[in-house]
């Protein structure tokens, strides 16, 4: 067992997949001589070869495009987007028609396809290299969306989502690709999709996140912990479809949820964490829910960027005021 970076598991992973599946193909800009453009891919094409390691042309609507025709016709693709934001030139092909591909062929044809992106900010890259929207990705019909926060995660979500018949858009979080160190056994076990991960027990609070976040509510809660208040944290991990019996069953016990996700603040997944737990849990509560998040402004460049993103601060203060406003 090795202590890997989350991009090191994603790669080994990739690794693992390729070599017991000859389905698995991987295509992207700079997927195979460069490794990419984070080096998620190094050392693929050496192995497998150019035929199952395809470096595409700066297209990513192509990318979408291709990606789809080879997952209808019995491959499993593995497509990476350099960045979140480069996605959007793919959109016709991804929600028209790799989320679609299942219903409007009434099952006769699915779309095992894995959309690879790294997403969010923190490495003082321009705005469109620093997107946090799944949001929109979750509002679409037939789409997985997932996002792992550890290296362990990262790998056996990783090869559960290159193992499903259906679209995922796996996204990882950049920020803390190379920071976050865990063992991870390259034992070829998938992580369940579909569910949460609680992290860490209390009693006191609900605190659900996702992606580079976990590490700052973590954090948060080790601190809430020396003022005497228990938050127990839970890795959202599948954003779509959202477990809501984890959260449920946790907020069960406290009574309180926060939620902190780095997307805007607007129609965020937050938003509609909180509308499931109004329609079906609300007497669960004992105060009123609390989001902290991103703002609703594009993200500023680099002198501005610390300034946008949440912090261990920003995660106590709001924890301490659902505490101690409502007792």
């Amino acid at each position: 067992m090795a202590e890997l970076t989350l991009l090191e598991a994603v790669n080994l992973a990739l690794h693992y997949e390729m070599e017991h599946d000859p389905n698995v193909v991987v295509l992207g800009e700079d997927v195979g001589e460069n490794g990419g453009v984070f080096r998620a891919t190094v050392g693929l094409k050496e192995q497998f070869g150019f035929k199952r390691v395809i470096d595409t042309p700066l297209a990513e609507a192509l990318i979408g495009g291709v990606t789809v025709g080879m997952a209808s016709q019995g491959l499993r693709p593995i497509a990476e987007f350099q960045f979140q934001g480069f996605v959007f030139p793919a959109l016709e092909h991804l929600m028209c028609h790799a989320a679609r591909m299942r219903n409007r062929t009434r099952g006769r044809l699915t779309c095992p396809a894995v959309f690879r992106a790294p997403f969010g900010g923190g490495i003082h890259a321009p705005e469109h290299h620093s997107e946090s929207v799944e949001a929109l990705f979750a509002h679409t019909p037939g789409f997985r969306v997932v996002i792992p926060s550890s290296p362990q995660r990262a790998y056996g979500l990783l090869l559960a989502s290159i193992r499903n018949n259906d679209p995922v858009m796996f996204f990882e979080p950049k920020r803390i690709y190379r920071t976050v160190k865990s063992n991870v056994e390259n034992n070829g076990e998938a992580l369940p999709l579909d569910t949460c991960f609680t992290l860490r027990k209390g009693r006191d609070l609900t605190l659900v996140t996702w992606g580079a976040c976990v590490v700052e509510s973590l954090q948060a809660a080790h601190t809430l912990s020396k003022l005497g208040i228990e938050a127990e944290v839970i890795d959202l991990a599948t954003i779509k479809p959202l477990d809501m019996e984890t959260i449920f069953k946790s907020l069960s016990k406290t009574g309180r949820l926060l939620i902190v996700h780095e997307a805007s603040k607007t129609c965020g997944v937050g938003a509609e964490i909180l509308a499931r737990v109004s329609e079906e849990a609300l007497c669960l509560l004992k105060a009123p829910p609390k989001r902290v998040t991103g703002y609703d402004t594009v993200m500023p460049y680099y002198r501005n960027e610390d300034h946008c993103l949440i912090n261990e601060t920003d995660i106590v203060n709001a924890g301490k005021t659902l505490i101690e406003g409502w007792k």
